[in-house]
């Protein structure tokens, strides 16, 4: 039997059903969803609704190895850019410097998910004996799809440390960055977690909790049948406003947001505020079996603390009460930590095709992993959790 690797314009010439087949987590010691921003709905949402096109700089490309039958049997999804827009992963000086020594930087070959900074698998496999090996041909395919498709390089971001440990032993460079995750210790309760942190810090949430529901604001958690489009409307009128403001262009479209609402309205969970009877800010969150990933926030009304409250403890307080391990929030944002949210190192894997270029590169990245070592040990340093406490997520 000969299997065939080949590149898909767009994921819509890919079987639903085979897709998140591959998607599926392997691990049958966890619950058997699918990481959302992996699943076929949430990525087709991004090219149909125009917000990951070629127009914007995501042009499809992903990775499809088929066995003689046209089953998939394992996958990617890739894309080749145009720009360093929406990765997160940012390597806009790589491009200037690759610029100035007279080479073409872009395209490049993005293996990742467009606008999306949360830790995912990218190397997806059928759940059979050689699923490893399959794994590894996409990756060895990777060099010559880059020389076919006249891309610079190849850049696997925000990876799972199976697919972290089998780029690097592919010879990828690596890169490491900082977020920072909330971690369930087993708590039964909120308050359960306030203990765990140094009497200061309990104060300090606590007043900004209150502060941040003063004038009378409530806050609603909306998922599955529950999700009606009047919430989502509201929700995006905060997303564009926010994102205005921060980035000039916001990168989703309104049709992306109720795509995936009618596709995949169980892995959704909208943190709405409202006062006087109106919606007035909301952050958007995607759940799998075991995570809560906080994706976007927007406002159009600012009051003390209400982002700390709908972005992240309502985020706790809804993992505390669903049994979800951990609450990713996104990128930056050491702020996070004062409210229990601890340093985790995420990693990324890259391939250069220029043999001087790589060097430099990979002489720069020694430097930064260093630093970002360096950040980590700090950081633990300044934990919110009392004295003593330490968790096993710590680095």
């Amino acid at each position: 039997m000969t299997n065939t690797l080949s590149i898909s314009r767009s994921i819509k010439n890919v079987i639903s059903e085979q897709w998140n087949e591959c998607a599926r987590p392997k691990d049958h010691d966890v619950k058997q969803i699918i990481n959302p921003f992996i699943g076929y709905e949430f990525l087709s949402a991004l090219e149909d609704s125009g917000s990951a096109t070629q127009a914007s700089g995501w042009a499809g490309a992903h990775l499809l190895l088929e066995n003689d039958q046209n089953e998939l049997l394992a996958a990617c999804p890739a894309y080749l850019k145009s720009n360093s827009m929406g990765e997160y992963v940012f390597d806009h000086g790589w491009a200037d410097a690759y610029s100035r020594a007279g080479g073409e930087y872009y395209p490049k070959l993005q293996i990742s998910v467009p606008f999306t900074p949360a830790t995912a698998p990218k190397l997806l496999t059928k759940d059979t004996a050689d699923a490893m090996e399959l794994k590894r041909t996409l990756i060895s395919a990777i060099p010559a799809l880059c020389q076919k498709l006249g891309a610079s390089s190849a850049h696997a971001t925000f990876l799972t440390e199976l697919d972290r440990q089998l780029f690097l032993e592919a010879g990828f460079l690596e890169r490491n960055d900082k977020q920072y995750h909330w971690f369930n210790e087993n708590y039964a309760t909120f308050d359960d977690f306030l203990a765990a942190l140094s009497s200061r810090k309990r104060k300090l949430i606590r007043r900004e909790r209150k502060d941040a529901l003063a004038n009378d604001i409530v806050i609603e958690r909306l998922t599955g049948a529950d999700l009606k489009p009047e919430h989502m409307e509201a929700f995006y009128t905060f997303y564009m406003d926010t994102g205005a403001r921060k980035w000039g262009s916001p990168y989703l479209t309104r049709s992306f947001f109720f795509m995936i609402m009618e596709s995949m309205p169980d892995q959704i969970l909208l943190i709405m505020a409202k006062r006087a009877g109106k919606y007035i800010a909301g952050a958007i969150n995607f759940i799998d079996g075991n995570v809560l990933y906080g994706r976007n926030w927007g406002c159009i009304e600012n009051h003390p603390f209400l982002h700390f409250e709908v972005c992240y403890y309502q985020a706790i307080d809804f993992a505390i009460q669903n049994s979800l391990q951990r609450v990713e929030a996104g990128a930056q944002g050491e702020h996070k930590l004062a409210r229990g949210y601890r340093p985790v190192t995420t990693y990324s894997a890259h391939y250069i095709a220029d043999p001087g270029f790589r060097q430099a590169v990979a002489n720069y990245l020694e430097e930064e992993r260093n630093y970002i070592s360096e950040l980590q040990e700090t950081l633990s340093e300044h934990m919110p959790f009392r004295r003593g406490e330490r968790s096993d997520h710590e680095e």
